[in-house]
C-alpha cells in the first residue's frame, strides 16, 4: 500500500496541477495540500530516518522561502510557489531536488518562449483551426505548473522515496 502511494500520488498531483494551470490558469489549493499531507502521513512508515525526514521538510521550507520571495516580487504565482514547495518535500535536500529545480528552470524557460510565440501568432493558429484555452491566450502570466509537473515527473525516479519503493518490490 505504501509503495502504491509513493508511485501514484506525486505523479498524479503534478499532472493535475499542470492540467488545471493550462486550462484555467489556476492551481487548486487541494493539490499541493494532498501532496504535503500524503508525504507527512507516509513518511513515518517509510524507510527514511528522523534526520532524513528533517531534511525533506527543510527542502520544502527552503523552496517555499525562495518562492515566497519571488511571489512577493510578482515574479512567480502563488499556486506555482505552493506546488513547487509541496513537491520539494518528496525530494529532500539531495541531488534529486537539484535535478527537479534545474529541470523546472529549463522547462519553464522553454515553456515561456513557446507561450510567447503562441500568443504572438495566435491569429495564424486560429485560422487553421487550432483551439487553445482562451485563458492561455489572454492572461498576462505563464502556466508554469506545466514545467513544474514535467520536471517533477523527470526527476521523481531519482528521489529517495521512489528509490526505496522500487527497492522494496525486489
Amino acid at each position: 500500500m505504501l509503495t502504491a502511494i509513493v508511485f501514484i500520488v506525486p505523479p498524479v498531483c503534478l499532472v493535475l496541477a499542470a492540467l488545471t494551470d493550462f486550462l484555467e490558469m489556476t492551481i487548486p489549493n487541494r493539490i499541493p495540500a494532498i501532496l504535503l499531507a500524503t508525504f507527512l502521513l507516509i513518511a513515518p512508515f517509510s524507510d527514511i530516518t528522523a534526520v532524513e525526514f528533517g531534511w525533506h521538510v527543510a527542502a520544502a521550507v527552503s523552496v517555499f522561502a525562495v518562492c515566497f520571495g519571488l511571489f512577493a516580487l510578482n515574479v512567480m504565482g502563488g499556486g506555482d510557489a505552493k506546488i513547487l514547495s509541496a513537491a520539494a518535500i518528496w525530494f529532500g535536500f539531495n541531488h534529486s531536488l537539484f535535478e527537479f529545480l534545474a529541470y523546472t528552470g529549463y522547462l519553464g524557460g522553454a515553456l515561456t518562449v513557446m507561450v510567447m510565440l503562441l500568443r504572438a501568432n495566435w491569429d495564424k493558429f486560429a485560422t487553421i483551426g487550432v483551439k487553445l484555452p482562451q485563458t492561455l491566450m489572454v492572461a498576462n502570466k505563464i502556466p508554469y505548473a506545466i514545467a513544474i509537473g514535467a520536471a517533477g515527473l523527470m526527476a521523481y525516479p531519482q528521489s529517495p522515496l521512489m528509490i526505496s519503493a522500487v527497492a522494496s518490490l525486489r
